[in-house]
C-alpha cells in the first residue's frame, strides 16, 4: 500500500478513499524523507545513529540494536524490540499493525515481514492490519517472509525463501511456501545480554 492514494478523499466509493488520513501520511512523509536523507546513506557501522533516528520517530528499541542501513521500516512508532535484535541489509518491517521483536531476533538480508492484508472477499477490498510478533531468539533467514498475525514462537527458525503463514512453534526450523516444520533447532539458554544475565528473556 502506498503512502498516498491516487484517488479523491471525496468520492462515495471506498475504493477510491485513501486508507489513511492526512496527518498520518504526513508524518509517513517525514519519516521518508529522514530514512532517505539521514538513515539509508549512513555507513553500516552507525547503528547507533539510526537507532537514534528510530527512536526519534517513536520506536521503542532495546539496548545494543543493529539496524542496517538499507533496512526499511514503515512506521518507526509501530516498531518494538528487545536486546541485541539485527535487522538486515535490505529487510523490510512493514508494521502498519505493528511489530515486536524478542531480544536477539535476526531478520536477516532481504527478508519481509508483512503486518497487513486486505479481505479479497470484501466488496471493497477491506485493509487489515495484524500485529506480528518474534519471541527471543528467533531467526527469519534471508528473503524469508513472515505473513500478518504471525508468532514466531522462541527459537524458531524460518528458512531462506520461507514463507511463514501461520505461527511457527518454539525450538523448530521451518521451511518452504508455505513454510512446515522440517527438523528441531536445540534449545540454546540465553545467559547473557548486553552484559547482564536473563531469565526470562524479557529486556
Amino acid at each position: 500500500m502506498g503512502l498516498f492514494s491516487a484517488h479523491s478523499s471525496d468520492s462515495d466509493d471506498p475504493l477510491l478513499r485513501p486508507i489513511y488520513g492526512w496527518r498520518a501520511r504526513a508524518r509517513r512523509l517525514v519519516w521518508i524523507l529522514v530514512w532517505m536523507f539521514l538513515f539509508r546513506p549512513t555507513p553500516p557501522p552507525l547503528h547507533n545513529w539510526r537507532c537514534f533516528l528510530l527512536r526519534l520517530f517513536g520506536a521503542k528499541l532495546g539496548a545494543i540494536n543493529f539496524v542496517y542501513p538499507s533496512a526499511r521500516i514503515w512506521a518507526p512508532w509501530l516498531l518494538e524490540t528487545g536486546d541485541l535484535v539485527t535487522i538486515g541489509r535490505g529487510a523490510e518491517i512493514y508494521n502498519p499493525g505493528g511489530v515486536s521483536l524478542g531480544s536477539r531476533t535476526i531478520i536477516s538480508q532481504d527478508a519481509y515481514v508483512c503486518g497487513a492484508t486486505h479481505d479479497y472477499q470484501s466488496p471493497d477490498f477491506t485493509y487489515i492490519t495484524k500485529l506480528v510478533r518474534t519471541d527471543p531468539q528467533v531467526w527469519v533467514c534471508a528473503r524469508a517472509i513472515v505473513l500478518p498475525g504471525v508468532h514466531c514462537k522462541e527459537g524458531s527458525v524460518l528458512g531462506a525463501g520461507s514463507v511463514a503463514t501461520r505461527n511457527l512453534e518454539a525450538w523448530t526450523v521451518y521451511a518452504g511456501n508455505p513454510a512446515v516444520a522440517v527438523r528441531p533447532r536445540t534449545h540454546i539458554e540465553m545467559q547473557w545480554s548486553t552484559g547482564r544475565k536473563q531469565k526470562d528473556g524479557s529486556r
